[in-house]
């Protein structure tokens, strides 16, 4: 498969699983941990959505669906499939370090394993998911965290997700 092509669908295929598993999972119906509730109230201030920005802190501040999916997809590329198992063990102990309630990062981390492995059999490569893991982080955390959290909080509440803090 082309390069090119294969990132942007591993892009693609990385983003719904980490921001689609995340907000099933809750993260933006409050912060998980104290840095995610800074994060998400400075986003709010700055003309963000709250919602979004609780999703945006607590990606940030805890091991969850997205470091699971970036760590699983270099466990893989790494050693195969063992690879993606070791790193959503690792996830999950990086979870009950930071006193984190739930279990995105591992999920995520599981998801993506089936993920790449089915991938693996129309051309993609761990290699083209890790780079498009990257892409995908930008997309929500690196561009601009207001519009960014805005379209979190509009997926939120599609999915009736969306918090009840103020």
């Amino acid at each position: 498969m082309n390069e090119i092509l294969g990132i942007i669908i591993a892009a693609i295929i990385t983003w719904l699983n980490f921001v689609l598993l995340d907000t099933y999972l809750g993260l933006p119906e409050s912060p998980g941990v104290k840095g995610a509730d800074n994060v998400g109230r400075d986003i709010q201030k700055r003309g963000g959505d709250l919602a979004g920005g609780f999703f945006q802190g607590n990606i940030l501040c805890s091991p969850d669906a997205s470091a699971g999916t970036l760590l699983a997809s270099i466990g893989m590329m790494l050693i195969g499939i063992e690879g993606g198992i070791i790193a959503a063990f690792f996830v999950y102990i990086g979870n009950r370090l930071c006193a984190d309630p739930g279990y995105a990062g591992t999920i995520g981390a599981i998801t993506i394993t089936i993920i790449i492995s089915l991938a693996s059999f129309i051309g993609l490569t761990p290699v083209m998911f890790v780079v498009g893991m990257v892409i995908a982080i930008t997309t929500i955390q690196g561009l601009y965290h207001p519009s960014s959290s805005k379209l979190i909080g509009k997926i939120a509440k599609a999915m009736g997700r969306y918090t009840k803090l103020e």
